[in-house]
């Protein structure tokens, strides 16, 4: 029981540590990519942390596995580096004695992966559409941002306000750049504001300003002044959204047997899978030799991660391509994860017996 407790408690405060900074890694890049986005007018600021959140959500379950894979490595490499193994070895304690501690620690987190992936993940990927659509739905108005060049939804009109609107509505220095018909306009104005009429369409009137109007390379321009000048805002036409096979719950993807549904739900059914089978792993890959360097089974082990995770997409990129079968794509890669895991734990058993010979 001290053994258990002591192995549980270890492979906790591992899992912990190496789980927040994979986190932080995770949100500092869906960060970077969506203000990016956001910078470059494609989506609206208001909705980048919402964004955020609907994204890291969905890739949780990777973060999850590689954590665990991670601390159980790790810490049993510890031990080996701390002659700990040595000790349990010499007390009789066979490597297989930590299949029983290391389940009972995975288990849970397998469950949790499997839940996210299943269930949590396709909500988040679907949220994230929804979000990502309602910003492209919103009219040309709700896009302007002091400061900031920005873009149309149909790409037709580029805006520009020097300073946002303050208690009276107004805003200042407004630019307002248009091409139709080959013909491009520019219009300047000191002050604009939002008005709607009776039937509830929207206007951007313009006030104190001038219009440039010609084709551009010609000398062909025309320059009006105006006392006010108002401009119809037309909300885009909704859309629906695109069904993409990873935001379909396991029902919709099971109702559907077409190749990219199904490998969709291969990658989804795989992933606790690779889980549970890399936690196991990590049991004979964290042998530490000495003489040959501290860090050569990490290297050893982040390698195999690589090429399990390659293959299992490999796999279902096939599916998707109708060269493989749902069955043979889904659990072969597996299959061999589990004869390399069995070869494995076969020779650190054969070293073992042969070190106690010799010890005796």
């Amino acid at each position: 029981m001290i053994f258990l407790r002591a192995a549980q408690r270890e492979f906790a405060h591992t899992a912990a540590g190496v789980f927040v900074a994979l986190f932080a890694i995770l949100i500092s890049t869906v960060l970077i990519r969506l203000l990016g986005q956001a910078a470059g007018g494609r989506l609206a600021s208001d909705v980048v942390l919402a964004m955020i959140g609907f994204g890291s959500i969905a890739q949780l379950p990777i973060v999850l596995t590689l954590t665990l894979f991670i601390a159980i490595l790790t810490t049993l490499s510890r031990s080996y580096r701390d002659s700990e193994m040595v000790v349990w070895f010499a007390s009789g304690v066979p490597l297989t004695a930590w299949v029983r501690p290391v389940l009972r620690f995975a288990l849970p987190l397998v469950v949790v992966i499997a839940g996210t992936t299943l269930v949590v993940a396709p909500w988040a990927q679907l949220k994230t559409v929804e979000f990502r659509e309602r910003s492209n739905n919103r009219d040309d108005a709700a896009r302007v941002a002091p400061g900031v060049f920005r873009e149309s939804a149909g790409g037709q009109r580029v805006f520009f306000v020097e300073t946002g609107a303050g208690e009276d509505g107004r805003v200042k220095n407004v630019f307002v750049s248009t091409m139709q018909h080959g013909r491009l306009g520019v219009m300047v104005s000191k002050e604009g504001y939002l008005r709607t009429d009776a039937d509830g369409a929207r206007f951007v009137v313009l006030e104190k300003g001038r219009r440039y109007e010609g084709r551009p390379g010609t000398a062909d321009y025309r320059v009006m002044e105006f006392e006010s000048y108002a401009v119809r805002i037309r909300a885009p036409e909704a859309s629906e959204l695109p069904q993409k096979p990873r935001m379909l719950s396991v029902a919709q993807l099971m109702e559907t047997p077409i190749p990219a549904y199904r490998s969709e739900l291969a990658a989804r059914i795989g992933t606790p899978v690779a889980a549970l089978l890399l936690a196991l792993l990590a049991i004979p890959m964290s042998f530490v030799n000495p003489r040959a360097g501290r860090t050569n089974n990490l290297i050893a082990a982040i390698l195999l991660y690589l090429i399990y995770t390659n293959t299992l997409s490999i796999c279902q990129a096939w599916i998707k391509a109708g060269k493989l079968g749902f069955a043979t794509g889904l659990w072969a890669p597996h299959a061999v994860m589990v004869l390399l895991l069995l070869v494995l734990f076969g020779r650190r058993l054969s070293l073992l017996r042969i070190w106690r010979s010799r010890a005796t």
